[in-house]
């Protein structure tokens, strides 16, 4: 494994169904993600389906105002142009992460396995960085 930085995102399945199918390639943030170009981005699917399912590389990084990501990125947002804008309400400056790279895992890696590997371990509410050579990350970045 190398010392690239990798980052765990919770989302909702939908989303992360969109991202791995390439109809979704950005993830929208309210908030800035002190986050790298070329960062690998693990994808956990929230409950039902309650898994790490696939991941992406960060492609690049725009920090702007929700109506100028909206004009680049909206066809490839993932959502409407009224959930977009009532997502970003009364935020000056929103964050697309721009994905490439998205592949599924070969076998998805449940709560309840995760848990094996760190008995702590929550799904994060923003994102998580991923430390290289804990048990959990060796888990992740085993060959599917």
């Amino acid at each position: 494994m190398s010392d690239d930085e990798h980052i765990l995102i919770s989302l909702e399945p939908r989303h992360a169904e969109n991202i791995l199918a390439g109809r979704k390639t950005v993830e929208l943030r309210r908030r800035p993600m002190n986050v790298k170009v070329g960062a690998t981005v693990w994808i956990y699917a929230k409950r039902p389906v309650g898994s790490i399912i696939g991941c992406a590389k960060v492609r690049n990084i725009h920090l702007q105002a929700p109506s100028t990501l909206w004009r680049k990125f909206g066809p490839v947002s993932g959502i409407s142009r009224a959930d977009f804008f009532a997502y970003f309400e009364g935020v000056a400056q929103a964050t697309a992460l721009e994905l490439s790279e998205c592949r599924r895992l070969g076998s998805s890696l449940t709560l309840e396995s995760l848990r094996q590997f760190n008995a702590s371990f929550h799904p994060p509410q923003f994102f998580a960085r991923l430390k290289a050579g804990t048990p959990l990350m060796t888990a992740i970045c085993s060959p599917s």
